[in-house]
């Protein structure tokens, strides 16, 4: 493999980690988050990509224009390094964090209505990688709330090892949920854990023992493991209501596959995408959809039935380490290069195509009737949902280089970006909205 492809699979962990697509309201009737009656699709963003799962948030308005004079709430300082992005729970916004320096991995916990700083634990110390992509960080994985607790993920000591805490810090449980030590690629850990039922589930793929293991998140037990092809890949699982059943998605492994989140087994799999994939798969509809990067570019549509899935349309673009997002029909896909697309989600037809600028890791939000997508130098473009034209709402310089993906709940966006000036690196942590 050539290293230039297979250095840009990294950059996707940064990322990493419902219910069929309806409009804007559809969060608040998402089966997911009902299950959790401490949690609401309106002021929370619970886990990766939102309550519905698919980057769409609860209708209502939220600023366009984001600046330090734009709309800006509060800003704090987050101390070290990591690309998981933000959740928020009631009154309190969550990330997870790494010390490349001390070699530690923590959660913190910041104040929504004034970004003070609440609490700050220290999940694990020692024993990182050797080696990492430079665009990866030791705290890459989204945490995720049951609205009782929060799940993070962490790679250290060769294992993947969930941690559940309280919405106070307080360590309820740790449980290894397996080996993890890349021979091939060494290029760290990134998909985010999934929340579903009573459990919560795990993706750990690499070129040895790979598995997607569901554990019980009220007490880490494990619940049950299904195997995964023994391949290095990214992508943080899904689940959505399609075809009268719920069904867990990934992407990778040069396939796309359904499995049953109750037990693990295995629905359905199509050719398609890559060998390695980052981003999590989306829908509409009962048409589901996936892109997927090295050692080929490909973006593909497969249509969902109750006798399983059958492939729609490809075609040669790669929105390899970002999620899409699919609405009302259609489907967006910022290029790694950064070209936008708009396609036709029952055919495939190119709508429109538009030159922003890349490079490009960041998942995209769906939020009072525009779509947020920010590039890897700050950008945030703010676009309307059109298949007509490209429609540019606002351009946003916030810091200069952004890798997590926006939380949006309650009419306020918050942000996890980075400043890089002379005298090093800082990362913050931004609240835009009314003030």
């Amino acid at each position: 493999m050539r290293a230039q492809g297979v250095g840009r699979i990294l950059s996707c962990v940064a990322l990493l980690a419902g219910a069929c697509l309806l409009p804007q309201s559809a969060p608040a009737q998402d089966r997911g988050i009902a299950d959790f009656p401490k949690l609401s699709a309106d002021t929370d963003w619970p886990w990766w990509r939102g309550p519905s799962r698919n980057g769409i948030a609860s209708p209502g308005p939220v600023p366009t224009k984001l600046s330090d004079t734009d709309n800006l709430v509060w800003k704090a300082p987050v101390p070290g390094r990591g690309h998981s992005s933000p959740i928020v729970v009631g009154d309190r916004v969550f990330l997870a964090t790494a010390d490349e320096q001390q070699k530690t991995q923590s959660v913190l916990a910041f104040d929504r209505a004034n970004g003070k700083s609440l609490w700050r634990v220290e999940i694990n110390k020692g024993g990182f990688p050797a080696k990492n992509h430079k665009n990866n960080t030791e705290a890459s994985p989204t945490l995720a709330s049951d609205g009782e607790r929060l799940i993070g993920a962490f790679y250290h000591h060769d294992k993947i090892e969930a941690v559940a805490l309280d919405l106070d810090g307080k360590i309820e449980w740790k449980q290894a949920v397996c080996p993890f030590h890349p021979r091939m690629f060494e290029y760290g850990y990134g998909p985010s854990p999934l929340i579903y039922g009573d459990t919560v589930i795990i993706s750990a793929e690499y070129d040895g023992n790979s598995f997607l293991a569901a554990l019980d998140r009220k007490s880490g037990e494990p619940v049950w493991k299904t195997p995964r092809p023994r391949i290095i890949t990214f992508s943080s699982p899904v689940i959505t209501h399609i075809a009268g059943k719920d069904q867990m998605l990934i992407s990778g492994s040069d396939m796309v596959a359904s499995y049953d989140p109750k037990n693990g087994k295995k629905l359905w799999t199509q050719q398609g995408t890559s060998a390695a994939t980052c981003g999590t798969m989306v829908w509409d509809g009962d048409i589901v959809f996936a892109s997927g990067g090295f050692p080929k570019p490909e973006t593909l549509a497969v249509k969902v039935d109750k006798s399983g899935g059958k492939v729609l349309w490809r075609n040669n673009q790669k929105c390899y380490e970002q999620s899409m997002l699919a609405h009302a029909g259609y489907l967006y896909g910022l290029t790694d290069n950064g070209v936008l697309f708009c396609w036709r989600g029952s055919d495939g037809k190119e709508m429109w195509k538009e030159r922003l600028t890349g490079p490009v890791s960041a998942s995209p939000v769906l939020a009072g009737g525009h779509i947020y997508w920010a590039n890897e130098l700050g950008t945030m473009y703010v676009f309307r949902p059109n298949e007509e034209r490209f429609e540019l709402v606002e351009q946003n310089q916030i810091g200069t280089s952004s890798f997590p993906s926006p939380a949006i709940c309650g009419g306020q966006i918050f942000l996890r970006v980075a400043q890089n000036t002379g005298n090093g690196r800082q990362e913050m942590l931004y609240c835009f909205g009314k003030k």
